[in-house]
C-alpha cells in the first residue's frame, strides 16, 4: 500500500474527502517527525513506539576498493510495534 492507497482507505473508513484526509495524513506525519527530531519518543497504543536510536559511529568499506571509511554517528527513526499490532499480523 501506498501513501496514495492509504489515503484512500481512510477517506473511505471515516467519510472525509481525499483532501481532508491527505491533510490529516500528512499533519499526523510532519507531528510524528517532528517530535522525533526534539528526541521524544511517540506512543500509539495498540499500534506501537516510534523513537529515535542513536548509532554511534563506525568504519566501513568502500565495495569496490576496499579501503576503510568512517562513517558518521548519527540519530535514525526506530519503531518496534505493540502487542495488537502483531497479534493482528500473525491471525
Amino acid at each position: 500500500m501506498n501513501k496514495a492507497e492509504l489515503v484512500d482507505a481512510i477517506a473511505g473508513k471515516t467519510g472525509d474527502s481525499k483532501a481532508g484526509a491527505g491533510a490529516s495524513l500528512d499533519a499526523t506525519l510532519e507531528i510524528i517527525g517532528s517530535a522525533l527530531s526534539r528526541g521524544e519518543k511517540v506512543q500509539l497504543t495498540g499500534f506501537g513506539t516510534f523513537e529515535r536510536r542513536h548509532r554511534a559511529a563506525r568504519m566501513g568499506r568502500n565495495p569496490r576498493t576496499g579501503a576503510a571509511v568512517p562513517i558518521a554517528a548519527s540519530n535514525v527513526p526506530a519503531f518496534k510495534a505493540g502487542k495488537a499490532l502483531k497479534d493482528k499480523v500473525n491471525q
